[in-house]
């Protein structure tokens, strides 16, 4: 942005150092002169002097206008433009750009992911082996900390909500909606209650017996009621009153009036009070019964056969995923006749069939099933055998039996929970990737995301040194592992080390992050350890330790300043050039029910990014020929006996001919 400046005679113009003194009155010659050298008379109602910013930025205007241009000086000190979330610090407004780049409240958030799948089952040996060591390498590290947030987020009343006990919430919540139903729902409720009743029969023919029944009885005392309803109509008539339309009875009130098939217009009351399920429902049970009492059509012309009632936009990701609009009516061709069903019969739907009893059946593992389970709606995009619906009125039912020992799980209970006690093992592969074309990333189960927050200058740096040069290096680059890892070998080594001072990349499992450690010689501890004041720093003038903690990475500087009291003060001087500040915010709710978001303070803390490695070199490792030698997965079939080349024998008989 370029500024122009006026060089002015000392006699044009009058100095003010500033604007405040001025009264703010507008004047009208003021507002349409922009000379410089204005020779108007400085009277109070016609104009006022000329005079220079008093910040030199080089600007001359009249007085008037000094409220004005302290809005646009470029030198006028001004709050950052991050002042509402937190940052402290006012400057001259044209550093306010640059500033935003060190800015503390500019805190920027890592949107990395990558996918992280569940191991195979044709290589167990390693990840069984790998998951005993004491020491672990920079991949199974990672693999063990995405999976414990990969068990965390998954809720076993998801993935087996039929081996999961009920939620006490959720009772009071069904008990609460039906008792606050209308009267069409408490009938409904009673005929599911008949027909819950009914599926106990022996025979399909008492089933069927069992729910005309039901439905006699419900439209029994309805009947009465018209018969006793044209009876008076027919008697006034005969005396030549005034026929009144019939009023609606009170039973019409519970919900068991006006419904009956022999009824004029009982398919568009009932359309009208009653939901889709219930009027679908209907339509089974009374189909005949309608057609023979003429409400309903035995053949629907073509040009009124009209399946939905209006359009809807749905959103079809899978075929299993399609969800029945809410305008659905059945279909003619599913409004059969009961008593012509077919009879069917199921056959190896369960564990009975296989003649096993219930002890002798193999425990199924929580983590290996829930995992496959968990795969199968990631690739097919539903669960294992899941239940499908055809239409508004047929429902597949599918079921996959697991016999689990910890059943039945609590309600609210995840796959972290449930392995709690059981020994760490690792079920997630040591390699992760970042691109993928076989899933929607967005709502996968099996994606992470970094997440971390830091600095807008300290974030390129970890991008490029963790995402970039660590983690996408350790299938083979960074981390390099024996070749006979997939017969159980865990050896691995670090191939690179960060340039200039000696260092190791390793992940700290206090705060679960990647760090970089210096190699410091054990000499150096040795008076320290044999000291009974080993707190030496800590007595160093205040100056100093400023000096010294000024060259530490963030990281250490958060771990430094829980090391005692005289530390976390030296720590603190460096939280406005070096640290981060954010806003922590808390849910308010209110006596009348509603809730809002207060911040209520300021939180001032160090990311965790290392010192920024800006070239990276060979370790001083062996090469891996020199563990092949020694390694105990490593076995030579020697072999003396000797073996007939393929072809050798068509060769021998073509030179005899």
């Amino acid at each position: 942005m370029k500024h122009l400046y006026f060089l002015l005679p000392t006699s044009a113009v009058t100095p003010i150092r500033s604007f405040r003194r001025m009264p703010a009155i507008r004047h009208e010659h003021c507002e349409q002169c922009y000379a410089i050298r204005c020779q108007a008379p400085p009277r109070l109602s016609i104009g006022c002097v000329v005079i220079r910013c008093p910040n030199d930025c080089g600007a001359s205007l009249h007085a008037c206008k000094g409220d004005e241009h302290r809005l646009l000086c470029p030198n006028e000190t001004v709050p950052c433009l991050n002042a509402g979330y937190g940052c402290p610090l006012s400057m001259p407004r044209h550093r306010r750009a640059r500033h935003l780049e060190v800015c503390p409240a500019s805190v920027v958030s890592c949107s990395q992911e990558w996918n992280r799948w569940p191991v195979p089952d044709n290589d167990p040996s390693f990840y069984r082996n790998v998951s005993e060591q004491s020491e672990r390498h920079l991949d199974v590290a990672l693999a063990l900390r995405d999976q414990e947030l990969l068990f965390k987020s998954i809720k076993m009343k998801n993935v087996f909500p039929e081996l999961t006990m009920t939620d006490p919430e959720d009772l009071d919540v069904g008990v609460t909606n039906l008792a606050s139903g209308g009267c069409a729902q408490n009938g409904c409720a009673e005929v599911m209650e008949e027909e819950a009743n009914d599926m106990t029969s022996d025979t399909l023919d008492t089933e069927r017996l069992s729910k005309y029944s039901s439905w006699e009885r419900i439209f029994t005392k309805e009947m009465n009621g018209c018969e006793q309803t044209g009876k008076n109509e027919a008697k006034k008539a005969a005396s030549g009153r005034k026929i009144e339309p019939p009023r609606e009875s009170s039973s019409r009130e519970n919900g068991a009036s006006g419904l009956a098939p022999w009824q004029d217009g009982v398919l568009e009351r009932l359309g009208k009070e009653a939901n889709i399920g219930e009027y679908n429902m209907y339509l089974v049970h009374n189909g005949a019964m309608l057609i023979n009492f003429g409400q309903l059509a035995a053949c629907t012309p073509r040009e009124r056969d009209f399946v939905y009632g209006s359009l809807e936009p749905i959103e079809v990701q899978s075929v299993r995923s399609f969800n029945i609009p809410s305008s659905y009516r059945a279909k003619r061709c599913h409004l059969k006749d009961p008593s012509r069903e077919v009879k069917v019969a199921h056959k190896s739907v369960d564990t009975v069939d296989l003649d096993v009893s219930e002890e002798d059946l193999p425990k199924s593992d929580e983590v290996s099933a829930t995992l496959l389970c968990c795969l199968e709606k990631e690739f097919k995009g539903h669960l294992i055998s899941e239940s499908t619906g055809l239409d508004g009125l047929y429902v597949n039912v599918g079921t996959q039996t697991y016999d689990f020992v910890s059943a039945p799980f609590p309600a609210q209970a995840s796959l972290a929970d449930v392995i709690v006690g059981k020994p760490r093992r690792l079920y997630v592969d040591t390699e992760s990737e970042s691109v993928t074309r076989r899933h929607n990333k967005s709502s996968s189960a099996f994606s992470h995301t970094c997440g971390l927050f830091f600095r807008r200058d300290e974030y390129p740096s970890h991008f490029r040194n963790v995402h970039s040069d660590i983690q996408a290096g350790l299938g083979g680059w960074f981390l390099q592992r024996c070749p006979l890892a997939y017969l159980g070998c865990t050896f691995a080594q670090t191939r690179f080390q960060p340039g200039g001072q000696p260092a190791e990349v390793k992940y700290h499992h206090g705060v679960d992050k990647l760090v970089v450690r210096p190699d410091v010689p054990w000499e150096l501890f040795e008076g320290i350890k044999a000291s009974h004041h080993p707190d030496y720093l800590s007595q160093l003038p205040l100056e100093i330790l400023q000096q010294v903690a000024g060259y530490l990475d963030t990281f250490t500087l958060s771990q430094l300043s829980q090391v005692s009291r005289p530390m976390r003060e030296v720590c603190a001087t460096l939280l406005q050039t070096r640290g981060m500040v954010s806003l922590k915010w808390e849910k308010k709710t209110y006596s009348h029910g509603g809730s809002s978001w207060k911040s209520r303070k300021k939180v001032w803390e160090f990311s965790s990014s290392f010192c920024p490695v800006e070239r990276w070199r060979f370790s001083d490792s062996p090469s891996m020929a020199d563990h092949l030698q020694r390694c105990s997965f490593y076995e030579r079939e020697r072999r003396t006996e000797p073996v007939s080349l393929s072809g050798l024998r068509e060769v021998s008989r073509e030179a005899r001919h």
